[in-house]
């Protein structure tokens, strides 16, 4: 993939949002610090949203129009800084991601932005000594274009390739690069806004909004004359309740890790990350 020259700057009222997840200690304010120094364009005006139960940090004085934003029964209350183009989201490292990005998923469009970018830090120590949080993880860079990987120091070289092919065999298209002293080789390329995430989570809808009513939708036969589907919901020969037919695809996909169990837990469940960190 060729190296990129710049990250766009969209316009004013259209601000990137970029999402960086992770444990609490993984270090997301210091490379996020390197990214804005060294990833933006010319004229980008960047602010950070960072989560109000995350303690004070050293990396705070780098932030630019460093905010809080708090999480509610299910909704995220924050602002978007007036003026900023690219505004970094980091979410509270000691709950539940999944969580987090539900609500993500109601508060961008709200604020009217979109996604840029969803990025996760890999703290590799604590990964490698705590087996159970490869759910953890795994749940995270589902939804992630950028996997990086940080503390790194003392982790077996077997452990952090093992890591990377349990997703290529996967086929994750998640771009994983490494951290160096809180540093990225590339910060243009982590934060180039073309989507390489699993998840449709943030994916435009592009039938959202559009008033279809009275439109026909027309096929054409094997003669190649055009057959008229007056009923574009519903496919020819298919009955009302034939929930298992085609009529599944006007249907918008739930992520696998939203899938609710009777009882309201969730199908895929991933560990408490707050039990194991300090």
């Amino acid at each position: 993939m060729p190296l990129l020259d710049s990250v766009p700057v969209m316009p004013a009222e259209t601000p990137l949002i970029y999402i960086i997840l992770g444990a609490a200690g993984s270090g997301r304010r210091e490379v996020l610090a390197d990214l804005i120094d060294g990833g933006l364009p010319e004229g980008a005006h960047a602010a950070v949203l960072l989560a109000a139960a995350e303690p004070a940090d050293a990396q705070d004085s780098r932030l630019p129009s460093l905010a809080r934003w708090n999480l509610s029964e299910g909704a995220i209350s924050a602002a978007l800084p007036p003026g900023a183009t690219h505004v970094f989201f980091v979410t509270d490292g000691r709950r539940n991601p999944v969580d987090q990005l539900e609500a993500l998923q109601k508060w961008v469009p709200a604020v009217q932005a979109e996604v840029g970018r969803v990025i996760t830090l890999v703290n590799c120590r604590l990964a490698e000594q705590h087996h159970a949080l490869l759910a953890w993880y795994d749940a995270c860079i589902h939804f992630s274009d950028v996997a990086l990987l940080n503390q790194r120091e003392g982790v077996a070289n077997k452990w952090m390739s093992e890591f990377q092919l349990r997703f290529k065999e996967l086929c994750y298209p998640c771009l994983f690069e490494f951290v160096k002293a809180g540093r990225v080789k590339n910060p243009l390329l982590v934060l180039d806004p073309q989507a390489r995430r699993m998840s449709h989570l943030f994916d435009i809808d592009e039938w959202s909004g559009l008033d279809l009513e009275g439109v026909e939708f027309g096929t054409e036969d094997e003669d190649g004359l055009e057959v008229v589907d007056d009923h574009p919901e519903k496919k020819a020969g298919q009955g009302k309740d034939d929930a298992e037919g085609e009529d599944d695809e006007w249907k918008p996909q739930v992520d696998p890790y939203f899938q609710l169990r009777i009882g309201g837990r969730r199908e895929k469940e991933i560990p408490d990350i707050a039990k194991y960190l300090s």
